[in-house]
Order: structure tokens, then C-alpha cells, then sequence
């Protein structure tokens, strides 16, 4: 009797050490090793409300994974953000990874200064143009040590918000002002193409201009002071970012036309201010989530220097479906997620340390609209 209670204790024990052995053994890849170091090149301000979130979503996955992670703020300044660069390869202490943003096209001349580094590098949020790519080529080719990429579903985005601005003429003809950002940033040229693949499907409605906002509030209030002078009759304000989809409406407001009524606006981002103008119905449309590229992309970073390499779960080049469009409700879901600390996420659970059998990350914006 006692062999047999002594067998079937043996066999349980087997049985719990087989399906914890796999989680340790990769567990013990982490331990093994020294924190990863990553610096991430922030294009924006370093009091911007879409950069400042960009950034503290990082903080919060660097906090979980166990990394080291420093920011430098570029300031909408690419010329001092290659300075900074250049003073920090003569220092001779660089990071383990150098995350950086095709803001401006500046990304063929961080992989040039970095070409002998032993740093690895990873584009984000906006990688090389295909044109970029004819004379650099791509990942892990001519500059082995650029590693990857991680990009949102920015087409879609486009599209989405135009489309869903479009249905509020209910089939009616229309115009449409556009807001986007700058010309040599892939982000704002994908968002473009999503709005103007939405008009082919919508010829009933008509693009009187698109304007360059450079992603300022200011800005994009002053072009639409002119605009809506020349274009009095138009419905629909289709903006790029939520900092031009305000200074539009400050526009059209001072022009006694009331949001969601007499005139009807789409933004994309997720600020405190944009949320609530979602779920006030100031903003008809909103698409939001990329602020999560930089979290996802520590996840693959830290499985990278853990030995498992992000390209066999999803490939090295990722496109991630990480916008969505937001609801009121969602909206509220997403303000309360974003000032829970931490967000309420331990980012172990998105790790292929942590996940042995994942066979790919999928990330999107839905853990947080939970």
C-alpha cells in the first residue's frame, strides 16, 4: 500500500516538475544574464503629452522586464538629437540597445554613426521608407547590428478614421478638410494614404485641402483660420494627431461652429484631453494606441538578449494592430487604465521568457480596454 501512495505521490511530482521545468530553464535566462541597457531617441518635446505617455508606457515594461532604459528627448530637434549621438559614441558608453524614429528621415544617418557599434539598434514607431531601404537596405543586412523593427498599422488608422467620419453624412455629399503632420515622417505618409483610400471608396465626398500641420495645435488653429474662411460649408475635419484635430476646433468654434454638430472632427492619439473630448462627443472619431509601441517593443528586446529571438515569434519587421478605433466607453476604460500606476499590467505575461510555447506577441491595445 505504501509503494503504491509513494508511486503515485512520484508521478505527480514528475508530472508538476515537466510543466514548471520549461519556465524555469528559461527563467535562468534572465538571471544569467546582466540587465539589458536600452536608450530610446524621443523625437518629440520633453513636455509633449503624446511623447511623455510614449515614454512612461516604456518606463512601466522597463520597470516589469528587469532593464535599464534612459530617454533622450530630442525636442523637435534632429540636428541636436545627432549631436547628443555623436557625444555619446565618443564616450565610449553605449547602451546594449538604441531605440530610434524615423522622425525626418533621420534614420539612415543614425545607422551610418552606429555602423561600427557594438550596440544593437531597433527602429520605432516609424522605420525606413522603402525608398530608405533601396540604398540602405533593410534589417540585419547591410548594418547587421539594426536588428528590427516595430511599426503601427498606420494605413489602417487613416482609413478607419476617415471612414468613420465619412458615415456621419449618412450617403450625403460632403467636404472634408485633412490635418496631417510633417512631409518626411512615414507615420503621418501612411495615415495620408489610409484617408485618401477611404475617399476612393467615397467619391460623393470631396478633399478641398490638405494642409501640413506638423503635429502642432498651433499650427493647424491658424491654417484652419484660413480654411474655414475659404471653405465655409465644410462637415468633416479629419486630423493626423489630436494636437491639429484642437487647434482646428478652436478654429471652427471661434467661428461659432459647434463639434459634433455643425461640423464633425476625427483625432487620433490617447491624452487625458483627447479621451474626454471622445466621450463628450466633441470628437466623433477617435483612433488611439500606439503609445504602446515602445512597451511592446522592451518585451522584444528583453526575449532578444535573453537568447530567444523576437524574429522566430512574428518575424523581425513587425507591423502590429496596435490602433483601434475607441468608443465612449472605451474611452473611459483607457483614461482609467492610463492612470492606474503601472497600468494595471505586469508585462512579464507578453514575454516569450515567461511564455515558452508563444509562437508569436500579437500585440495590441486590448489589455487595456479590459
Amino acid at each position: 500500500m505504501l509503494r503504491s501512495v509513494l508511486a503515485v505521490i512520484g508521478a505527480l511530482c514528475l508530472l508538476v516538475f515537466s510543466q514548471l521545468a520549461p519556465a524555469a530553464i528559461e527563467n535562468s535566462r534572465v538571471a544569467d544574464k546582466a540587465p539589458a541597457s536600452v536608450l530610446f531617441l524621443n523625437p518629440g518635446f520633453s513636455d509633449e503629452p503624446f511623447w511623455v505617455g510614449y515614454s512612461a508606457f516604456m518606463q512601466a515594461a522597463a520597470d516589469d522586464l528587469g532593464m535599464q532604459l534612459q530617454i533622450i528627448y530630442a525636442e523637435r530637434n534632429q540636428q541636436n538629437l545627432l549631436e547628443q549621438l555623436g557625444t555619446l559614441l565618443a564616450s565610449g558608453k553605449q547602451p546594449d540597445y538604441l531605440l530610434f524614429v524615423n522622425e525626418r528621415s533621420t534614420a539612415p544617418e543614425i545607422l551610418r554613426l552606429f555602423e561600427h557599434s557594438p550596440t544593437k539598434l531597433f527602429s520605432l514607431n516609424s522605420t525606413l521608407t522603402a525608398d530608405q531601404q533601396q540604398f540602405v537596405g533593410g534589417s540585419r543586412q547591410r548594418y547587421p547590428n539594426w536588428i528590427g523593427s516595430l511599426v503601427a498599422n498606420d494605413e489602417e488608422a487613416g482609413y478607419w478614421m476617415a471612414k468613420a467620419l465619412i458615415a456621419k453624412l449618412n450617403g450625403r455629399a460632403g467636404s472634408l478638410l485633412g490635418f496631417t503632420g510633417t512631409r518626411d515622417t512615414p507615420a503621418a505618409t501612411l495615415r495620408e494614404e489610409g484617408l485618401h483610400l477611404a475617399l476612393l471608396e467615397h467619391p460623393e465626398v470631396k478633399l478641398e485641402q490638405l494642409l501640413y500641420g506638423e503635429w502642432s495645435r498651433q499650427r493647424a488653429y491658424t491654417q484652419a483660420q484660413l480654411m474655414l474662411q475659404r471653405y465655409p460649408d465644410v462637415q468633416l475635419i479629419w486630423s493626423a494627431n489630436d494636437e491639429m484635430a484642437f487647434g482646428a476646433m478652436q478654429a471652427a468654434q471661434e467661428m461659432s461652429k459647434q463639434p459634433g454638430k455643425d461640423i464633425f472632427f476625427s483625432a487620433l492619439n490617447n491624452s487625458e484631453e483627447v479621451l474626454q473630448a471622445r466621450i463628450d462627443d466633441k470628437l466623433c472619431v477617435l483612433v488611439g494606441g500606439h503609445f504602446t509601441l515602445g512597451g511592446w517593443a522592451l518585451v522584444m528586446l528583453h526575449d532578444y538578449h535573453a537568447g530567444l529571438d523576437f524574429a522566430e515569434r512574428g518575424g523581425k519587421d513587425r507591423v502590429d494592430q496596435v490602433f483601434t478605433l475607441l468608443d465612449k466607453d472605451q474611452a473611459k476604460r483607457l483614461m482609467r487604465r492610463l492612470k492606474t500606476p503601472g497600468y494595471a499590467l505586469d508585462f512579464r505575461q507578453f514575454s516569450a521568457i515567461y511564455r515558452p510555447q508563444m509562437k508569436d506577441y500579437r500585440f495590441s491595445i486590448q489589455p487595456l480596454l479590459q
